[in-house]
């Protein structure tokens, strides 16, 4: 089995929730973008300072070499722009299934404020939604995050189903 899977949206949606709880579900392997970012975006993002696509193109290439290389595989990235995307499908060899959370601002915003211990502060989050390109529905499955975590798991799981 080939999947690929990107669960995508800005910081504080739930990717790594999401991502652990369907990797669970499909025996599949989770990896996290975000472990996957040079030190110097982590410093940069640590900072409050928001990342150019200069500084994601190696990170989007490192997440695109996980897809190739450990598919079937489900990674977390924020995947904003369709040009990441593009990037993304084109680095990884084979189909990619995109699976994007969405949610208000305000309800992310208490999310990210209630985390400890992740390197993204909340000051970032509205370059987040600012950077979005939302996909359409010939790019991605697009769930609201305004659910219980079970229902969304359930629905993306679904959405994989041929």
């Amino acid at each position: 089995m080939m999947l690929r899977v990107v669960i995508m949206g800005v910081s504080g949606c739930g990717k790594s929730s999401v991502g652990e709880g369907l990797s669970a579900r499909l025996g599949i392997p989770y990896r996290d973008g975000d472990d996957l970012h040079p030190a110097a975006n982590v410093d940069k993002m640590r900072m409050g300072m928001p990342l150019t696509d200069d500084d994601r193109w190696p990170w989007l290439d490192r997440v695109a070499e996980v897809l190739t290389k450990d598919a079937p595989v489900i990674v977390v990235c924020s995947a904003l722009r369709r040009a990441y995307r593009d990037r993304l499908r084109k680095g990884a060899g084979g189909r990619v299934h995109f699976i994007h959370l969405t949610g208000s601002r305000d309800l992310i915003a208490s999310r990210m404020a209630a985390r400890t211990g992740h390197y993204m502060p909340s000051s970032l989050l509205d370059s987040q939604f600012a950077a979005l390109e939302p996909p359409g529905p010939d790019e991605a499955l697009t769930i609201d995050i305004d659910q219980p975590l079970a229902t969304i798991i359930t629905a993306a799981a679904e959405g994989l189903t041929p």
